[in-house]
């Protein structure tokens, strides 16, 4: 039941957010600028989409390093199955069954590897606000339509959001320098639980922290950190890209930056393949922000969204159906690795 209630709830988000982000913005007019669009600058949008999935294996194929040999191609293949996944199943499923497929093949443990995928996540954060803070550095709101509420609510949100992932990064370091000692710690359970779940439990506390090896090495996670800009600014061009492509002429280049930024936010909200939070924060950053039309906006947003999950759904499930692996297997497989991450992670 509560399975159902989740599902209504995130269909009934979903549309509230569709709502939202066709108000006033007739369907007619949006299909018109649609077929406006640039198809050169579609297509060199298409392919520096694609590109950043090359790039995201090969910055994670660096972090895996720390476990053990990888090959790109094992990298690319579960990356591109795990972000398919996620658009496709709920719960983020892509998350845990992406380091479950690398580990089995590269014969590497799941939980060091499902370690390496959080410590993505924060570096991804990191960069995006890094970026974020150059646009604020070189915006001016006196010669935007912007809200100065809206801006200000973005500022605090940006140094808010800096500071956790900040203290987060910090958290992990600390993890990573002393996994034994954190695994002796973890043994201190036993004195409620069995001896047996004890050990397991502090076994699995080890194996998290030695995923965390890059933190624990200056030089590694600079260069992590480093290789995070290319592929964030590979995402700002084909956003870029997707947004000259309907003549929207206003807005430079740094204006990405805070599209990137609200995108982040729209694809954090657990809708069905982002529908609905994808469209409607992209329409909010580039109205808001640069006072573009609403079909314009719309138009932009619903091609931009499409090249950003089509094409890697697409190859996803080709390379699913290569290793055998069904939607309904995958579905399967993510919920057995994702309920055992949450019961073993502590």
């Amino acid at each position: 039941m509560k399975a159902h209630l989740r599902t209504l709830v995130v269909f009934a988000l979903a549309i509230l957010l569709l709502v939202l982000f066709f108000r006033d913005t007739p369907l007619a007019d949006v299909v018109a600028e649609i077929r406006r669009g640039r198809l050169d600058l579609l297509l060199a949008a298409f392919v520096t989409t694609m590109a950043t999935y090359a790039l995201r294996a090969f910055r994670w194929q660096y972090l895996l390093s720390a476990l053990g040999p990888t090959r790109f191609g094992t990298a690319f293949r579960t990356t591109v199955i795990g972000f398919a996944a996620s658009f496709l199943l709920p719960a983020r499923a892509g998350e845990f069954l992406r380091p479950y497929l690398l580990a089995r093949e590269e014969h590497l443990n799941a939980t060091s590897a499902f370690a390496t995928v959080i410590l993505e996540r924060v570096l991804d954060t990191v960069t995006v606000l890094v970026f974020f803070g150059v646009f604020l550095l070189v915006f001016d709101p006196r010669q935007s339509p912007v809200d100065l509420a809206l801006f200000r609510a973005l500022q605090t949100g940006g140094l808010l959001a800096g500071g956790v992932s900040l203290a987060i990064l910090g958290i992990f370091f600390v993890l990573a320098g002393h996994p034994e000692a954190l695994g002796r710690m973890a043994l201190g359970v036993e004195r409620v639980l069995p001896a047996r779940i004890a050990h397991t439990i502090s076994g699995l506390v080890r194996t998290f922290a030695v995923g965390l090896g890059a933190v624990r090495q200056p030089g590694r996670l600079v260069m992590t950190f480093v290789l995070s800009f290319p592929l964030w600014l590979s995402i700002a061009a084909g956003i870029f890209l997707v947004t000259r492509a309907f003549h929207i002429d206003q807005m430079p280049p740094t204006g990405t930056f805070v599209i990137m930024t609200l995108l982040v936010i729209g694809v954090a909200v657990p809708t069905p393949g982002a529908v609905g939070g994808f469209h409607y924060f992209y329409k909010l950053a580039v109205t808001s922000f640069y006072g573009v039309k609403g079909p314009e906006a719309a138009a932009a947003a619903l091609v931009l969204h499409a090249i950003s999950f089509v094409p890697v759904t697409l190859l996803g499930i080709a390379f699913m159906a290569r290793m055998g692996l069904s939607l309904g297997g995958a579905r399967t497989l993510a919920k057995e690795t994702g309920g055992q991450k949450q019961e073993e992670t502590p």
